[in-house]
């Protein structure tokens, strides 16, 4: 199973802006006096050796993921990201209207569903677009969203197929043959669903936009603790801290320090952050995840491995 990430912004695509650009640069270059860098080796072997924050970024554009097991394949969500993963699509058989492409829909909150409109592979005829989700207006709100109000073309004239399937809560889909797919209801304005993924023996949990607090580990609930254990990756929302957390209660969001409780609880393997906060540049999110590595050793937990979701990373299972 492969994870792919498109967009791991929360709430708004926030670009890099020019002032933050310039401050990476400063910070790089104050590290390079005397380092007698010679040849791209050198030069690429110091960019490796750079911290994390400065030698690569997290990205910009706000929630798309696609899963792949051998020749079966969806997305999750359509955030901005939506249009990166569109334009690669149109490469293969998107670009000449014979793709089948299966998207999976965890709500309808604005920054998960803006990169529809831009979305090339919908602009082709003859591609047919599968839209899953246990939401029963589903097309409506993707009407809604293309009114001409809000976007000059109509949802429902873009040339492609669009083949809607409501599923429940508890129903497996099968991608193919070695992919299967359920989803779990998650508490969150206006409603949001985990996916969970299964190829053979591993598995694989998106969960973004969802609010947990301590109230829970207090009293668990069966039906999450079974849906969640054991997961070997869960993907989950990570915008904010515990202070930040306190102060934006039912905003629908899961501190740092509580998802790093929820994965020891759950028995999961490797835990990733998402959804973030679009005031935190690359420096906070990094020491926000150094702080989930922490918090793991603290409260006994050596065995997690903690990561944060960054535009364009891989991880193979």
């Amino acid at each position: 199973m492969l994870v792919k990430f498109f967009g791991v912004r929360g709430s708004i695509a926030t670009p890099m802006r020019s002032i933050e650009y310039k401050a990476k640069l400063r910070k790089i270059l104050s590290r390079v006096p005397g380092s007698g860098l010679k040849g791209e080796t050198q030069i690429e072997q110091f960019i490796d050796s750079l911290p994390q924050y400065l030698s690569s970024i997290t990205g910009g554009n706000t929630t798309c993921i696609s899963v792949s097991s051998n020749n079966d394949s969806c997305i999750v969500d359509m955030g901005s990201g939506a249009r990166v993963i569109g334009d690669r699509m149109m490469n293969g058989k998107a670009g000449a209207g014979k793709a089948a492409i299966h998207i999976f829909i965890t709500h309808t909150h604005w920054d998960h569903i803006c990169g529809i409109p831009f979305f090339k592979p919908l602009y082709i005829q003859g591609n047919t677009i599968h839209f899953y989700s246990p939401i029963k207006d589903l097309h409506e709100r993707f009407q809604y969203q293309q009114t001409d109000r809000f976007f000059p073309l109509p949802f429902d004239n873009m040339p492609a197929q669009k083949i809607f399937h409501h599923i429940q809560t508890g129903e497996k889909i099968s991608m193919g043959e070695n992919l299967e797919v359920d989803c779990f209801p998650l508490k969150h304005p206006g409603g949001s669903f985990a996916y969970r993924f299964r190829e053979k023996k591993k598995t694989f949990i998106f969960a973004t936009d969802v609010e947990f607090t301590g109230e829970y580990l207090e009293h668990p609930e069966s039906g999450v603790d079974r849906f969640f254990k054991n997961a070997d990756l869960l993907v989950m929302d990570a915008q904010y801290t515990l202070d930040e957390s306190m102060k934006k209660f039912d905003w629908g969001h899961t501190s740092l320090s509580m998802v790093i409780n929820l994965a020891t609880q759950w028995g999961i393997k490797n835990v990733m952050f998402t959804h973030h906060e679009p005031s935190y540049h690359d420096k906070k999110l990094f020491e926000n995840l150094q702080f989930g590595k922490n918090h793991s050793i603290e409260i006994g937990n050596r065995r997690l491995k903690v990561y944060l979701a960054r535009e364009g990373i891989m991880v193979k299972l």
